[in-house]
């Protein structure tokens, strides 16, 4: 299964919408520090609803511990509305990591330059899509391409 990584997510109930789809489709996901609310925040329990005994996540005090952790040889890819390659163009791994940034800024430059950088179509007049129906749609295009036996 593919990894979601939330880089510094700032909206808890988009952390908790995304725990959601992590649990409904057994992915793993990795939340890095600082976040924008507190981790016992009412709102991303009521957004995780009680789901979040089967959300297998781990934390990461920062960017470099979650490098640190990060396996060697370990793919990620960066999603960015100011990527130029689409997510449709990547034939994706079923262990890829899929990182995402803060709602409000997107990745840091320094993040995008690290990674190949990729991002979900829209051709209408929007900037961007939400947090959680992004990472969805990412992962689900993953589960696509490497169906299970």
């Amino acid at each position: 299964m593919p990894r979601i990584v939330l880089y510094e997510p700032e909206i808890p109930q988009n952390v908790g919408n995304v725990a959601r789809t992590a649990a409904a489709t057994r992915t793993e996901l990795h939340l890095v520090r600082p976040f924008g609310f507190r981790w016992g925040d009412p709102r991303l329990k009521r957004a995780g609803l009680d789901y979040w005994p089967h959300v297998r996540y781990v934390l990461h005090d920062s960017w470099t511990a979650f490098l640190e952790a990060l396996p060697a040889g370990a793919r990620v890819w960066a999603f960015s509305t100011k990527a130029e390659r689409s997510l449709y163009e990547v034939r994706f791994h079923p262990d890829d990591y899929l990182l995402f940034g803060p709602e409000t800024r997107g990745l840091p430059q320094a993040v995008l330059a690290r990674f190949p950088a990729l991002r979900i179509p829209m051709p209408g007049p929007v900037r961007s899509l939400n947090l959680a129906v992004s990472v969805g749609v990412a992962v689900y295009e993953v589960l696509r391409q490497n169906p299970e036996p």
